[in-house]
C-alpha cells in the first residue's frame, strides 16, 4: 500500500514538474496530437545543457525516452523514432492518418543527433497562394506539427497581414472602399505582398480579414510554443496608389509591369528616404505587434521580379540601407530576411558593377539574412563570394506553383548540401526549402530537413531511399525497395522546373504552343516511361495497405498515363501533317482513353481532388455570395491565373480529380472534335478558332462555377491501377522497351 502511495506521489510530481517546464509541456502537447496511442509510454527530458539543438532516443524498459535542449529538437526526435522504428511517415496533408504499429517498436541503442546548422527554413510567399489560402486552424496545427517533426525552426508566417494593414491605412486616412479595393483576391495575394499586381480580383471581403487575423494568432503562438521564430512581413515600400490624395508630395514610382497585367494593377512605390517610409514601418510593425507578437524577423522583399527605378549601385546601396534603419527604427532588435530569389531570375541584370554587394552589405551583417532560393539548380552563394559575408540559408525549392510532376534531384541535393557546409563559410546559418506549392514529392522536403541534422543515414542516397521505401509500405518489403531504387535512378534525378507537367494539363494546340501562349507547360521527362511500369508492377506486388503505398501507386499511375499522353501527343500533330488521318484516329482513341483512366485514377486518392480545394475555399465565407467569391478566386488561380489568355495561363496546373475532367480532358475532347470535323469537311483545322472558343469557355469554367466536385475520394486505387497497368501494359511494351 505504500509503495503505491509513492508511486502516486511520483506521478503527481512528475506531471508537476512537466506543466512548470514549457518545453515538455509543448512537447507532450504534440505527443498527445501525433500519437495519442503511444502516449503514456513516452517520457519526456529536457538536456538543459546543451546549446545545440540535439536530440535523444532510447528504449528504457517499457518506455521510449525522448531527450532535447528544447521541444522542436524533441520533436524531430520522435520523428526519427517514428520513420525509422515503427517505419511510418506523418504526412503534410491533413487528411491522411499516422499508421504506426500496435506495439512500441524498441530502441536497442541509444541514437544521439545534433543540428548541423542554427536555422531551418520553410515556405515560400507562393506557397500561400497555391497550397494555404483557404486552410482553417485544423489544417494548420496539423501542418505546424509537421514542420516541428522535421525540425523547422523559421516558418515563413505571413497570415494575415492585411489585417495589419487594414488598421494601418485606415489610420492614415484611407477608406474601407480604398484599402479593400487595393488588396488582390486571397489566392492572388502573395503576389500583392511581394509588390506585383494590386486590385486583381478585389476588392478583399471583410469577412477574409477578420478569419485571417484570428487564424495567424493561433498560428504564431503554436509555433513559438514549438521552439520556432516566425518571420513576419515589414513594409517593402508598396502603398495605394490613393495614398497621394492624403500625402500628394509623397515621391511614388511605378514598378512597371508584371506578368502581362494591366495597368491598373501595377504597384507604387515609396521612395524609402522619404520621411513617410519610416512613419509607415513604425506604424505598421507596432500594429503587427501588437496583434501577433514578434521574433525581431522580418521579411521585405522590394524588388523582386521587378526592375528597381535605378540600377546605380549607390542607388541599390542606399535604398537597401534605408530599409533597414527604417525596420531598425520600428525594432532595435530587427533583423531583415530577404529572397535572393531577384539574383538568379534577374541575373543579367544584377551580376554586374558589383550591384548584388552594393544592395546585400549596405548595412550590418548580423542583421540581414538571405534565402539561397533555387540551390538545386544554381546556388547563388558560389556566385557571390557566399553573400560577401552576409549570413545565408541554403534553399530547395523543388515545386513551382504546386505543379503536379514527379520530380526531384537527390544525389545532386546531398551533394551540394554536402559542399555548401563544406565551402559554403561560416555566414551558412541553415537550409530550409522555399517550395511554391505542395505537390506530388513530399518525401524531397523531407529529406533536405534530414540533410539538416548529422544523421548518417543521409549520406547514402541509396540506401536512405530503401529505408524511405521501408517507411511508405510500413514493412521491409524487396519489392517496394526495388520500386524506390528504380524511381531514385531514373526519375529524381533531375532539378524540377517552372510548368513541370503533363501534357494532359495543356491547352491543346496543333503544335504551336508559343504562339498560342502555352510558355508554363514543360511536359519533358528524361527517363524511359516503361520504368514507371516496372515502378508500379513492384508496388502493387508489395503486401502492403498503408496510404503512403496508395498513394505512390496512384501517383506513379497519374504520371506513367500523363507520360504516355504527352509522347502520344507528338505522334497525333506527325499524323495530321502527315495526312495519316486512320493513325491520327487511333492515337486520338487511345488519348480519350487515357484521359478517362486519369481522372479515375486520381478521383481514387484525396491529395488529388480538386473537389477539397473548393470546399475548404467556399468555408470562408457566410454568405451565398462570400462563398460563390471564395471558390471563384480558388478557380481561377490553378487556371488561367488571371484573365483568360493571361501570361501566367496553366502555370499552377494539377492533376486533380475534378479539374482533369470537367477543365484538361473537355478541352482535348473539344480539340479532338473540331479536328476531326476539319478532316470529315476536308478542310484544314481552324486553330484560331478553336482557341478563341475554349479560351471563352475557360473563363466560363471559373467566373460560372461550371461542374461540381466531390471533397472524398471513390473507391481504394490499387485495384484501379493494376487494371489500368494491364490494359496499357501491350501498348507500354512496344512503344518503351
Amino acid at each position: 500500500m505504500k509503495k503505491l502511495y509513492l508511486i502516486a506521489i511520483a506521478s503527481v510530481m512528475l506531471c508537476f514538474s512537466c506543466n512548470r517546464n514549457p518545453e515538455i509541456a509543448a512537447m507532450r502537447g504534440l505527443v498527445d496530437r501525433v500519437v495519442p496511442e503511444y502516449s503514456k509510454h513516452i517520457v519526456l527530458e529536457q538536456l538543459v545543457e546543451d546549446t545545440v539543438d540535439c536530440f535523444e532516443i532510447e528504449t528504457v524498459g517499457k518506455n521510449l525516452v525522448i531527450r532535447g535542449n528544447n521541444a522542436n529538437s524533441m520533436a524531430v526526435g520522435l520523428n526519427h523514432y517514428l520513420k525509422y522504428y515503427c517505419l511510418a511517415q506523418y504526412s503534410w496533408f491533413e487528411s491522411d492518418e499516422l499508421e504506426i504499429p500496435n506495439y512500441m517498436p524498441i530502441v536497442p541503442i541509444k541514437v544521439r543527433l545534433s543540428a548541423r546548422v542554427p536555422d531551418r527554413f520553410f515556405l515560400n510567399y507562393c506557397t500561400f497562394g497555391y497550397t494555404m489560402p483557404w486552410w482553417n486552424w485544423e489544417q494548420w496545427e496539423h501542418f505546424i506539427d509537421w514542420m516541428a517533426l522535421n525540425g523547422i525552426n523559421m516558418p515563413l508566417a505571413i497570415t494575415g497581414q492585411e489585417s495589419v494593414w487594414y488598421e494601418v491605412w485606415s489610420e492614415f486616412g484611407l477608406t474601407d472602399e480604398e484599402i479593400r479595393s487595393y488588396f488582390t483576391g486571397p489566392a492572388h495575394l502573395p503576389w500583392h505582398r511581394m509588390q506585383n499586381i494590386d486590385r486583381w480580383g478585389g476588392p478583399l471581403p471583410k469577412v477574409w480579414l477578420d478569419n485571417q487575423k484570428d487564424l495567424q494568432k493561433k498560428i504564431v503562438a503554436r509555433e513559438r510554443e514549438l521552439n520556432m521564430k516566425p518571420v513576419l512581413p515589414g513594409f517593402a515600400g508598396h502603398v495605394p496608389p490613393c495614398i497621394t490624395r492624403i500625402y500628394p508630395d509623397a515621391p511614388l514610382s511605378s514598378l512597371g509591369d508584371w506578368a502581362g497585367f494591366d495597368s491598373t494593377c501595377w504597384c507604387k512605390f515609396l521612395d524609402p528616404l522619404d520621411p513617410l517610409y519610416t512613419e509607415i514601418q513604425k506604424k505598421f510593425i507596432a500594429k503587427q505587434t501588437e496583434f501577433y507578437g514578434t521574433d525581431h524577423i522580418y521579411g521585405i522583399d522590394i524588388f523582386n521580379e521587378l526592375i528597381p527605378p535605378s540600377w546605380d549601385p549607390k542607388y541599390l546601396a542606399r535604398v537597401s540601407r534605408q530599409v533597414y534603419e527604417s525596420l531598425e527604427a520600428a525594432d532595435p532588435e530587427a533583423k531583415w530576411l530577404e529572397m535572393a530569389w531577384l539574383f538568379w531570375n534577374e541575373r543579367e541584370y544584377w551580376e554586374v558593377d558589383n550591384r548584388i554587394e552594393a544592395y546585400i552589405t549596405s548595412m550590418p551583417k548580423d542583421r540581414h539574412i538571405m534565402l539561397d532560393y533555387y540551390c538545386e539548380r544554381q546556388p547563388v552563394w558560389e556566385r557571390t563570394d557566399a553573400y560577401y559575408g552576409v549570413p545565408y540559408i541554403w534553399c530547395y525549392l523543388g515545386n513551382f506553383g504546386g505543379n503536379s510532376m514527379l520530380a526531384g534531384n537527390l544525389e545532386i541535393v546531398n551533394e551540394r548540401i554536402e559542399n555548401a557546409i563544406k565551402n559554403g563559410g561560416d555566414n551558412l546559418v541553415g537550409i530550409g526549402s522555399t517550395l511554391e506549392g505542395f505537390d506530388c514529392n513530399p518525401f524531397m522536403y523531407e529529406y533536405v530537413f534530414e540533410k539538416a541534422w548529422n544523421n548518417p543515414l543521409t549520406k547514402n542516397v541509396a540506401h536512405w531511399v530503401e529505408r524511405l521505401a521501408d517507411q511508405r509500405a510500413g514493412m521491409i518489403d524487396e519489392s517496394y525497395r526495388e520500386a524506390w531504387n528504380l524511381l531514385a535512378d531514373s526519375v529524381y534525378n533531375k532539378v524540377s522546373s517552372p510548368g513541370q507537367t503533363v501534357r494532359i494539363n495543356q491547352r491543346p494546340t496543333m503544335g504551336r504552343i508559343k504562339e498560342y501562349r502555352q510558355y508554363y507547360i514543360a511536359p519533358t521527362y528524361k527517363y524511359s516511361n516503361i520504368v514507371l511500369l516496372d515502378v508500379l508492377d513492384n508496388m502493387l506486388a508489395t503486401k502492403s495497405d498503408t496510404r503512403t503505398r496508395h498513394f505512390d501507386i496512384v501517383n506513379v499511375t497519374r504520371q506513367m498515363l500523363g507520360n504516355y499522353f504527352s509522347d502520344l501527343y507528338l505522334d497525333y500533330v506527325r499524323a495530321y501533317r502527315e495526312k495519316n488521318y486512320k493513325k491520327l484516329h487511333e492515337l486520338e482513341k487511345t488519348m480519350t482513353s487515357i484521359l478517362d483512366d486519369t481522372e479515375a485514377i486520381l478521383a481514387s486518392e484525396s491529395a488529388f481532388l480538386v473537389g477539397r480545394w473548393i470546399r475548404d475555399a467556399r468555408s470562408l465565407g457566410n454568405t451565398d455570395e462570400e462563398k460563390d467569391y471564395f471558390e471563384s478566386n480558388a478557380r481561377n488561380i490553378i487556371t488561367t491565373w488571371g484573365e483568360e489568355d493571361a501570361l501566367l495561363n496553366e502555370y499552377a496546373s494539377r492533376a486533380w480529380a475534378g479539374l482533369t475532367e470537367t477543365y484538361y480532358a473537355y478541352r482535348w475532347k473539344e480539340f479532338f472534335k473540331d479536328v476531326d470535323a476539319a478532316i470529315e469537311a476536308g478542310v484544314n483545322f481552324n486553330e484560331k478558332a478553336y482557341h478563341d472558343r475554349i479560351c471563352k469557355y475557360e473563363g466560363q469554367w471559373w467566373r460560372e462555377r461550371l461542374g461540381t466536385f466531390s471533397p472524398e475520394p471513390t473507391d481504394n486505387g490499387v485495384a484501379l491501377a493494376f487494371e489500368i497497368a494491364q490494359k496499357y501494359r501491350e501498348e507500354l511494351e512496344k512503344k518503351y522497351r
